[in-house]
């Protein structure tokens, strides 16, 4: 069982939801990235996406593009990120982390000796947008042997077919993206979001969780109550990007134990993840 796997089985015997932080490595500061992910997992996170720098994010919206600049700009690449994976390891083997990013870095570094320097680094999880699952079984069976899952989106705008795809592939969890839009833009759809994970739930066997659009605790704890996780990404880092580096941590620490408060009141757990697929 996969480090995702056993948080997810560990959560749903609690009854609780599953809070998953994105942060992108090397921003605010260069040096502060596994320090802030060692608060983050403090705070009550159960997963921390780590966003792998690229020049051009294609899902993101301003926040997130401007921190990949950031950290592009401070020479912080795909090797650095491993690194930092590493060095959270050396004192967190409890909580998973997933790298999410594009597939030019992935491409470049060379998909076999990525999966085995992910593995190496104590990566759990991949989630590359701009890999469509039909076409990376390949990709996604190197990760699954090296008990790494890869991870998908799934957007309002999904047929029932590219479901199923991602269903017969996907293991860990499949993120769900709310909005139609890149992150950080528009209003979120909370009635939206209790629609569609049903639907979503009908093809996967793994939790859904849902992200894009969720800033504050009341929107965290409403979109909690139909799903199984909640993806918080532009808003932690609006909060940091103009704070010194002593007071990263602790603004994003602050945050993050808001958020877990309010998943931590709700009163009963979701629809658990079905047995089987259900095209």
């Amino acid at each position: 069982m996969s480090r995702i796997a056993a948080t997810f089985a560990r959560l749903a015997a609690e009854g609780r939801k599953a809070l998953i932080p994105y942060v992108t490595a090397g921003d605010p500061y260069a040096d502060v990235t596994v320090e802030l992910m060692h608060a983050l997992a403090a705070a009550g996170s159960d997963v921390i996406e780590l966003g792998v720098p690229f020049s051009d994010p294609m899902a993101d919206g301003p926040v997130i593009q401007r921190a990949s600049e950031r950290a592009l700009e401070r020479g912080i690449g795909l090797r650095d990120v491993l690194d930092m994976v590493r060095r959270f390891r050396e004192t967190d083997d409890r909580t998973p982390v997933v790298l999410m990013g594009y597939a030019n870095p992935v491409e470049r570094f060379g998909p076999d000796r990525f999966v085995d320097q992910a593995h190496a680094a104590g990566v759990d999880g991949v989630l590359i947008v701009d890999y469509p699952p039909q076409e990376c079984e390949t990709f996604a069976a190197q990760l699954r042997a090296r008990s790494m899952d890869p991870i998908f989106l799934l957007a309002p705008t999904s047929t029932e077919a590219r479901m199923a795809d991602v269903g017969r592939i996907a293991t860990g969890y499949v993120y769900y993206v709310s909005l139609k839009g890149v992150t950080g833009a528009g209003h979120l759809d909370t009635d939206a979001v209790a629609r569609m994970v049903p639907r979503i739930r009908r093809h996967v066997n793994v939790p859904v969780g849902v992200g894009f659009g969720i800033r504050d605790a009341a929107t965290a704890q409403a979109v909690a109550a139909v799903s199984d996780a909640v993806v918080i990404g532009s808003r932690i880092i609006q909060l940091i990007e103009n704070e010194p580096r002593e007071r990263v941590t602790s603004v994003a620490a602050g945050f993050i134990g808001e958020i877990r408060a309010a998943l931590d009141s709700l009163g009963s757990p979701a629809e658990p993840p079905s047995e089987g697929v259900h095209p």
